[in-house]
């Protein structure tokens, strides 16, 4: 078998809507089309609904996508585990809504031969559908990211994120805001967890690149306004006290 090169980790919680949608589909008709080895692992995050029967149906006629199961601990947690069972030279991680079309990874592949060691998903502002509190939220969240951790990255939130596999090993292993010890309890996104990787790779001088891609709102029950604005403002002040403390530099 030929080393797989990409490796996608599409993380799964409670999402038969969208399984019945056909994203799985839609995600192995675009992959196999391609002449590199690859491989989708879902990593179901506890779900409660009919997701894990429809994935099992699924895979068995789809030998590249593997099934991961994990106990409820939220989104961040699923793709932390999704990606150390990787075997790929490339890691990307996209919601399983693919509200990032999958496709659009052929934007990001070509800036890892150009010495990038990470690739992000940009909505650069055009978030297609959005209501207008969703994108209150966004503002506000950046302006507060900006003051207290200066990124210097305009777009930390899109779920559509690559690694170099090495790269991804050093990163998500000094994760500590976000760790597979963190508990959940129902639908858990937290803003934070993009946060923490991207403040990661800053400090540890990875080079990490921008690029714009296509997003459509859609609309998910795994989103509590209020709720996850609160968490993700804690979570930035963990992040810099983590940063004060010298916590990171730690290995």
């Amino acid at each position: 078998m030929k080393d797989i090169y990409l490796s996608v980790i599409i993380p799964c919680y409670n999402e038969e809507r969208n399984i019945r949608l056909g994203a799985l589909e839609n995600v192995s008709h675009f992959l196999n089309k391609k002449k590199y080895p690859w491989e989708v692992i879902l990593v179901n995050d506890g779900s409660k609904d009919d997701s894990v029967k429809l994935i099992g149906e699924f895979i068995k006629d789809h030998s590249c996508f593997k099934l991961l199961n994990i106990i409820h601990q939220g989104k961040a947690a699923a793709v932390i585990s999704g990606v150390f069972e990787s075997k790929g030279k490339i890691i990307l991680f996209s919601d399983l809504d693919q509200a990032t079309p999958i496709a659009e990874i052929d934007k990001l592949l070509p800036n890892f031969s150009k010495g990038f060691d990470i690739v992000i998903g940009s909505r650069s502002g055009h978030r297609r559908g959005a209501p207008f509190f969703r994108l209150a939220m966004a503002r506000g969240f950046m302006v507060l990211r900006n003051m207290i951790l200066n990124l210097g990255i305009r777009d930390t939130q899109c779920g559509f994120k690559a690694f170099r596999k090495e790269t991804a090993g050093n990163i998500f292993s000094r994760l500590k805001v976000f760790s597979l010890s963190r508990q959940a309890q129902g639908p858990t996104v937290t803003a934070g967890f993009d946060v923490e990787l991207l403040y990661l790779a800053k400090l540890l001088g990875y080079r990490v690149k921008e690029v714009s891609v296509e997003w459509n709102y859609q609309e998910t029950r795994h989103v509590n306004p209020i709720k996850d604005s609160i968490e993700g403002v804690m979570d930035l002040l963990r992040i810099r006290l983590n940063s004060l403390k010298g916590i990171y530099e730690k290995k």
